[in-house]
């Protein structure tokens, strides 16, 4: 599995506890950034991650701004990406299996970094249904057809 992650100024500290997280359970990733604690804006930093997985480069994204809000929106503009944002271990694994979501937004002033490592780790490690929710998926894949 190759990971790609990214943050905003606001999630830059959680970001770099996701990474160790990563790093530690031996997972591939690239980190999109940035570099510095200066202000940027988010969507510079969540579409590099959503067009890499609508791409097929990564397999999955990790996307972190003070809510996950505006990382998790700029994101399910690119078509392909079904992603969650997520606060809660429930979710995280709801959202793979039911939703078989391939980016995950978090909030670095929602959750701490124990707990987001915990959804990091549920909703790496669980796999997505199938059944009647492929039928589902493949309904939000046709609205998106739809858009062009």
């Amino acid at each position: 599995m190759k990971i790609a992650i990214s943050s905003d100024h606001g999630g830059n500290n959680l970001r770099k506890e996701i990474i160790a997280l990563l790093e530690e359970l031996g997972i591939s990733y690239e980190d999109f950034g940035p570099k510095t604690s200066d202000s940027v804006d988010y969507p510079d930093y969540a579409l590099p991650v959503a067009n890499g997985v609508a791409s097929g480069q990564f397999d999955r994204g990790i996307l972190i701004c003070g809510t996950g809000i505006g990382m998790s929106i700029t994101a399910n503009k690119v078509k392909g990406v079904r992603c969650a944002l997520v606060h809660d271990v429930f979710s995280a694994k709801a959202t793979r299996c039911h939703n078989d979501s391939n980016v995950l937004a978090m909030g670095a002033r929602v959750i701490g970094p124990g707990l987001a490592r915990e959804i990091v780790q549920t909703w790496l490690s669980t796999d997505f249904e199938g059944g009647r929710h492929e039928r589902r998926i493949n309904k939000i894949s046709e609205i998106e057809a739809q858009e062009q």
